[in-house]
């Protein structure tokens, strides 16, 4: 694991990190985060009134809009869309604003590099981590933080760059539930694939180094709100 990258980094390192709180206007949280140049920005509204025909008795109804940087949402947007929402629905407690509405809209900030761009994606629900939590209004069990993977030969490369994208042989994105710390944590999706046969030894230590370098991602969200610690502890309730 000494492969040296363009960046400098290792193998296991990610690029970059940069999370800014957008303080965007009509909504009640917003931020931007990346992973080097590739980066995405997330918005919340909610609890706010919800559309009969969806709404929920017994919880609240949680709804992600994905906009892409050009054109109008197409199917991949919608796909992708629901993709954020299963990777962020197991930190969210729901049942307590029910006939409500939670909403998520989540744009690229940067083009994607190619049909399946698994750091934009990591970007996305790490963008819409930190919108909630600035949001502060949707209770949470536990914060979500998403990392890219790729192997190219036979190393696994963390958060992959616009020079390693198109040569790996498989690559994916995990999303992780942290809880009461950085040493509980569940990956609660990923989306592995490769291009030769399946190699369950490979995809758990990808797994492995995918949560290790999320750890970073929880540790520099945890800074960001160290002015005001209590907006995480709020937001974290238990069910």
């Amino acid at each position: 694991m000494d492969l040296q990258r363009r960046e400098g980094r290792k193998a296991t390192e990610p690029r970059k990190l940069s999370v800014n709180l957008e303080g965007l206007a009509r909504v009640d949280g917003s931020a931007r985060f990346g992973f080097g140049d590739t980066s995405a920005l997330a918005s919340v509204s909610g609890p706010i009134e919800v559309r009969l025909a969806a709404e929920n008795p017994s919880a609240a109804t949680f709804e992600v809009l994905l906009r892409p940087l050009s054109n109008v949402p197409a199917t991949q947007s919608k796909s992708l869309a629901a993709t954020i929402r299963a990777a962020l629905l197991p930190s969210l407690i729901l049942s307590q604003n029910p006939r409500t509405l939670i909403q998520l809209v989540v744009q690229s900030a940067s083009p994607a590099r190619m049909k399946s761009d698994d750091g934009l994606v990591a970007a996305m629900i790490n963008a819409s981590t930190l919108a909630l939590l600035n949001a502060g209004s949707v209770p949470m069990k536990g914060v979500v933080c998403a990392v890219a993977v790729g192997r190219t030969n036979s190393t696994l490369l963390i958060d992959p760059g616009d020079d390693e994208a198109a040569k790996l042989g498989a690559s994916g994105c995990f999303a992780f539930l942290f809880g009461d710390g950085v040493d509980d944590a569940r990956c609660v999706w990923t989306n592995w694939r490769t291009s030769e046969s399946f190699d369950e030894p490979e995809l758990q230590k990808a797994q492995l180094l995918a949560s290790l370098a999320a750890k970073s991602v929880w540790l520099r969200i945890l800074r960001v709100f160290e002015g005001d610690a209590t907006l995480v502890e709020d937001a974290m309730e238990t069910s």
